[in-house]
């Protein structure tokens, strides 16, 4: 409100209502990949808040926000500091290079991505690694040295 003229001035959105912020999609993707990570089910981490698994679906696809100290107890029940779900947000100029970090996050947040990181992590031979890598990225057709 514009206390000199006594009236109301309207926001801008970004999105429409009913579409997840940006940043609301970042912080539930992180909360997916942690949960998966660590074998915790959606169940299991809404019991632990008090809120139904299909409330964890909504804060993990950015539909619901999660207010801070919904985000804090997520956090204290991942062994997580409040900072971890923001890590790789990023501002306006960074949104092209986070689209393909989002794919990213999206294949390693999901069952088979977790079980090639375990498995890829578990091979200590570094040059095997590196053939590994190599033979992926045949196999895709991509040469990526990121």
């Amino acid at each position: 409100m514009n206390a000199k003229k006594g009236k109301l001035m309207k926001v801008a959105t970004v999105a429409g209502p009913k579409e997840p912020q940006p940043i609301d999609r970042h912080v539930g993707a992180r909360i997916r990949h942690k949960r998966m990570m660590l074998g915790i089910s959606q169940e299991a981490l809404g019991d632990a808040l008090g809120v139904t698994f299909q409330q964890v679906q909504k804060y993990e696809k950015g539909m619901n926000r999660v207010g801070a100290s919904r985000l804090q107890a997520i956090a204290n029940f991942l062994e997580v500091p409040v900072s971890y779900f923001f890590d790789g947000a990023g501002g306006q100029s960074q949104r092209a290079h986070s689209a393909g970090k989002d794919q990213v996050l999206d294949l390693i947040a999901t069952r088979e991505g977790i079980r090639l990181n375990r498995a890829f992590a578990a091979i200590k031979d570094a040059r095997v690694r590196a053939k590994i890598v190599s033979m992926l990225e045949a196999l895709a057709g991509t040469n990526d040295d990121d």
